[in-house]
């Protein structure tokens, strides 16, 4: 059974916005979106991706000082 989610309080990026938000390029945004690293809703021929999703993503991605990925959740705010 296809498990139902609610989209009515998500604020969904394009792709050329997330390429600018992280400064790549928008063929960067799609290969993370197709390789499963980023999560995106298709409509039609577009893809939009939650921001909450890109904001995540960026929090897990924080490289510390020893060279290793930090947890999600782990960035230092200070």
């Amino acid at each position: 059974m296809a498990q139902e989610q609610d989209f009515s309080n998500v604020n969904f990026l394009t792709v050329q916005e997330v390429a600018g938000l992280m400064r790549v390029s928008k063929m960067t945004v799609y290969r993370m979106v197709h390789a499963g690293e980023l999560p995106a809703v298709r409509f039609g021929r577009s893809y939009r991706v939650p921001a909450n999703a890109v904001e995540h993503y960026l929090q897990s991605a924080v490289v510390d000082g020893t060279g290793t990925h930090g947890t999600p959740g782990s960035a230092h705010t200070g």
